[in-house]
C-alpha cells in the first residue's frame, strides 16, 4: 500500500503568542484523532508553527482506508420466524431495511441466543477525498474561545485566515475552510521572501520553508535563538540569562529570529537588577546579560525578525526603546531610598489588607508578634525576628513595587541593605515571600523561614477567620497557595514545630486584630453620630464574631488537603497518604517522617498481609459490644497461637519503644513486620469472638495491642485499600 507525508497549513495573520503553541498541538492531535477515527493508517505526527502559521504533517499516511466492516443485528429467531420457520414481517422489515432478502442474512448467538445479522464489507476511501473533513474536524476542536472575524464572513478563527494548504504527498487535496481552497501555495518570511512560496510536495515543506526565510520548526528556532544569544553574550565575555517563559515567547514572535547586541549606560545598574530584568524580559522579550559572578552588566541581546544590512542600526532602536523604562525605574529607586523604610511602614496605616482584618500595619503587628514568639523554637534570635518582620511589608508602600509589583520583598531587601541593617535582616525580607510559586524554592535562611511562616500563619488565621475560606475556584487572599508555601516552609527546612499550636497562636492575634476593628468602628459610629446631633443611637450593626476554638484544627485539615498534590507529585501514594493523614500527627516533620516510614514498610512483603489484618482487627474492635480490657490476661490464653501472637507483641513493643522515641519510624515497621507470621497463624486458629466472654475479652485486648503499637505510627490498614 503506497504512503505519503500529509501537510495541512493554514496561513494567518500573527497569531497571539502565548497561545500558538497551544493552537498548534492541539490542530496536530485533532489531524491525527481524526485520521485515526477513520481507520487510516500513519506515521509519527510533527507539529509546527510560526507567527503567521499553524502547521501540522503526519508521515507514512495510508493511501486508502481499510475496509470498512459493518453489522447490523435483527430480531431474535423466536421473534423472526414463525412455527413453520417462516419469516415474520418484522424479519421481513428488517431485510428489507438492509436491502437483500431474509435468507441473505447472517445469524449470530449471543447469551439471549440467536438473531439475525446484516454484514457488509465496503472497499475504504481514498485518504486524500477524507481530508476535506479531517481537516473540518481538526480546525473545529482547536481551542478558541473569543473567535475573531473579519471581513463580511460569517466564520471566526484566532486571527483572520490568508492562506491554505493540503498536500497529500504531491497532491493538493480538495479542502475548503473559511472560504479558502486547499492549494501548494504557502507564503515566506515578510520581508526577506515576500512572495509565494510553491510546495512540490508536503515532504519539502521545512526545507522549502527554510529556503524562503521561515523556521516553521519551533525546536529549531528555539535552538537558533539560543545559540545567537550565547554566541552574542560571549563577544563580552559574559553569560546571557535565558528564562524559559521569555525564550518561548521569542520563538514565537520570530520566523527567522537574529540575535542583536545591544547595550545601555552603566548608571542604570545602580538600580536593583531585578527590575531592569523585569523590563527587559518582560516589556521588551530582550536577554539580559550577566558576568561570571551573575551580576548584571550593562550589555542585553535583542531578536530582530530579519537579517538586516545595518544591526547597528536595530541596537540603537532597541536601545532607545529600554532607556526610558530604566530612567523610570532609577527614579523610583532614587525617591525611594530618599524616603525611607520608615516612611513606608507608616504608609502601611492607611491601606486597608481586609476590611474585617484591619490595615497592612495592622498585619505587620501580628507577623512581628508571631515571629518573636516561634523564634526560639526555630533557632532564631527573637529581637532580630521582630525587626525583620516589621520591615517586610514596608516596601508595599514604594513608588518600585507599584511599578513592578513583581519586586515585592526584593526592593525591601534593596532599601534595608542601604539603611544598614544586618544582611540576615535585609534577606529575611526578600525571603518572607518565598515560595514565591509552584516551583520556587523555600527560603534558604532560617530567619527568611521564620518570616515566611509568621507571614502564612497570619494570612491562614485571618483569611478563615474573616470567612473568606476558599469554595470552588474563589480564593482571593491566595490561601490554597499559602497553605502549601507554609507546609512546604516548615518540611523542607527540617523544623519541628507544632503547627496547630502556633495556628492557635496566629489566631489569638487575628482575633485581637478582629475585636480591636470592630471597637474602632463602633467608637467612629458612636462619634459621626454625635457630630450630626444624633440623640438616640441603636448598638451600630456589625458582623464580628467570637473566633471559634476549632477554627486551628480546621485550617490544619486545610493544610495537610494541600498537601495530598504535594506528596503525589513526589511518587506517595494516596493510599500511603492517608495511612499517615488518618492521624493527623501536629508536627508537619513529624507528617513527613512517617510518611516516608509508610512508604517503605509498603515495599516489604509482609506489608500487604499486614496491613490487611490490621484491617479485620479494627473491624473487629470496632464492632466489639462490650468494654475492652486494658491489658491482657495470661492465664486466659489458652491457645498455643495467641500465646505465641502475646509474647511477640509484647516483645515488638519493648523493642519499637525506644525507636518510637527517636521516631525512626522506618525502624519500627520494620520491626513490627517481623510479627506477621505469628498474625497470620492466630487469624487462622484462633476464634477471637469466643462464647466466653472473658476469653474472648482477652483476645480483643491483645488484638487492641497490636493494632495501636501500629497507630503509634499510622493507620496501615489504609494500604489494603
Amino acid at each position: 500500500m503506497s504512503r505519503q507525508t500529509l501537510l495541512i497549513e493554514l496561513g494567518t495573520e500573527e497569531l497571539p503568542v502565548k497561545a500558538l503553541p497551544g493552537l498548534a498541538r492541539a490542530l496536530t492531535d485533532g489531524v491525527v484523532a481524526a485520521l485515526d477515527s477513520r481507520g487510516v493508517e500513519h506515521g509519527d505526527a510533527r507539529t509546527l508553527h510560526s507567527p503567521r502559521r499553524l502547521a501540522v504533517t503526519v508521515a507514512d499516511v495510508a493511501a486508502t482506508q481499510p475496509e470498512q466492516h459493518s453489522e447490523m443485528l435483527g430480531p431474535y429467531a423466536n421473534i423472526a420466524l414463525d412455527a413453520d420457520g417462516n419469516p415474520t414481517k418484522a424479519l421481513q422489515g428488517f431485510a428489507s431495511k438492509c436491502g437483500v432478502e431474509w435468507n441473505e442474512l447472517d445469524r449470530v448467538t449471543d447469551q439471549k441466543g440467536e438473531r439475525f445479522a446484516f454484514r457488509s464489507v465496503k472497499p475504504g476511501a481514498n485518504t486524500i477525498d477524507l481530508l476535506g473533513e479531517v481537516l473540518a474536524e481538526a480546525v473545529k476542536s482547536l481551542p478558541i474561545p473569543k473567535p475573531m472575524r473579519w471581513g463580511n464572513r460569517d466564520h471566526g478563527f484566532a486571527r483572520p485566515l490568508h492562506w491554505l494548504v493540503v498536500l497529500f504527498g504531491e497532491d493538493i487535496a480538495e479542502a475548503e475552510l473559511f472560504g479558502f481552497k486547499a492549494d501548494r501555495m504557502s507564503r515566506g518570511h515578510r520581508f526577506h521572501h515576500d512572495k509565494p512560496v510553491w510546495l512540490s510536495s508536503a515532504d519539502d515543506y521545512v526545507e522549502s520553508m527554510r529556503a524562503a526565510h521561515v523556521l516553521v520548526d519551533p525546536d529549531e528556532r528555539r535552538q537558533r535563538v539560543v545559540d545567537a544569544v550565547n554566541a552574542a553574550a560571549a563577544e563580552v565575555g559574559a553569560e546571557a540569562r535565558i528564562h524559559e517563559d521569555n525564550l518561548e515567547q521569542v520563538v514565537c514572535l520570530n520566523e527567522w529570529p537574529v540575535a542583536v547586541r545591544c547595550r545601555f549606560e552603566e548608571t542604570f545598574l545602580k538600580v536593583p537588577q531585578e527590575a531592569l530584568i523585569s523590563t527587559m524580559e518582560t516589556n521588551q522579550k530582550f536577554f539580559p546579560v550577566r558576568d561570571a559572578g551573575g551580576r548584571l552588566t550593562e550589555h542585553f541581546i535583542g531578536i530582530a525578525n530579519i537579517e538586516s544590512k545595518d544591526p547597528g542600526e536595530i541596537a540603537k532602536g532597541y536601545e532607545r526603546v529600554i532607556r526610558p523604562r530604566f530612567a523610570d525605574a532609577k527614579f523610583f529607586y532614587d525617591e525611594d531610598l530618599k524616603q525611607g523604610l520608615a516612611s513606608m511602614n507608616e504608609g502601611l496605616k492607611t491601606v486597608t489588607y481586609q476590611a474585617k482584618l484591619g490595615s497592612y500595619a495592622d498585619k505587620v503587628t501580628r507577623i512581628a508578634a508571631l515571629a518573636e514568639a516561634i523564634a526560639g523554637e526555630v533557632g532564631v534570635d527573637p529581637a532580630q525576628a521582630r525587626r525583620a518582620a516589621e520591615l517586610c511589608k514596608a516596601d508595599l508602600q514604594s513608588r518600585m513595587v507599584n511599578e513592578f509589583p513583581e519586586l515585592q520583598g526584593i526592593a525591601g531587601r534593596y532599601y534595608a541593605a542601604a539603611e544598614g541593617e544586618p544582611t540576615e535582616v535585609a534577606h529575611a525580607i526578600d525571603e518572607s515571600w518565598m515560595p514565591r510559586f509552584a516551583a520556587d524554592d523555600i527560603a534558604p535562611s532560617k530567619l527568611g523561614q521564620l518570616l515566611a511562616i509568621a507571614e502564612r500563619l497570619d494570612t491562614l488565621a485571618g483569611g478563615f477567620a474573616a470567612g473568606l475560606e476558599p469554595t470552588g475556584n474563589k480564593d482571593p487572599f491566595a490561601l490554597r497557595r499559602n497553605a502549601l508555601g507554609l507546609a512546604r516552609t516548615i518540611i523542607e527546612s527540617g523544623l519541628e514545630l507544632n503547627a496547630v499550636a502556633v495556628l492557635q497562636a496566629a489566631i489569638g492575634h487575628v482575633s485581637t486584630s478582629i475585636a480591636a476593628a470592630e471597637t474602632r468602628r463602633i467608637a467612629s459610629a458612636i462619634g459621626k453620630a454625635e457630630e450630626e446631633g444624633v440623640k438616640t443611637l441603636s448598638a451600630p450593626g456589625g458582623s464580628w464574631m467570637p473566633v471559634p476554638e476549632t477554627l486551628a484544627p480546621h485550617i490544619y485539615d486545610f493544610i495537610l488537603d494541600r498537601l495530598r498534590g504535594y506528596y503525589a507529585d513526589r511518587g506517595f501514594t494516596p493510599l500511603q497518604f492517608a495511612a499517615v493523614a488518618e492521624l493527623k500527627p501536629a508536627s508537619l516533620l513529624d507528617f513527613d517522617a512517617r510518611l516516608k516510614a509508610v512508604a517503605e514498610f509498603a515495599r516489604l512483603p509482609e506489608s500487604e498481609s499486614l496491613a490487611a489484618a490490621n484491617k479485620r482487627i479494627r473491624n473487629i474492635l470496632r464492632k466489639a459490644e462490650e468494654a475492652i480490657p486494658e491489658t491482657v490476661d495470661v492465664s486466659l490464653l489458652s491457645d498455643t497461637a495467641e500465646r505465641v501472637l502475646n509474647a511477640a507483641v509484647d516483645q515488638a513493643i519493648a523493642d519499637t519503644d525506644p525507636l518510637l522515641a527517636q521516631r525512626d519510624y522506618v525502624g519500627a515497621l520494620k520491626r513490627l513486620a517481623k510479627l506477621r507470621d505469628a498474625v497470620d497463624a492466630f487469624f487462622d486458629g484462633v476464634m477471637v469472638m469466643a462464647e466466653d466472654a472473658a476469653v474472648r475479652g482477652n483476645r480483643l485486648a491483645l488484638l487492641k495491642r497490636l493494632a495501636d503499637r501500629f497507630a503509634a505510627i499510622a493507620a496501615i490498614e489504609h494500604l489494603s485499600g
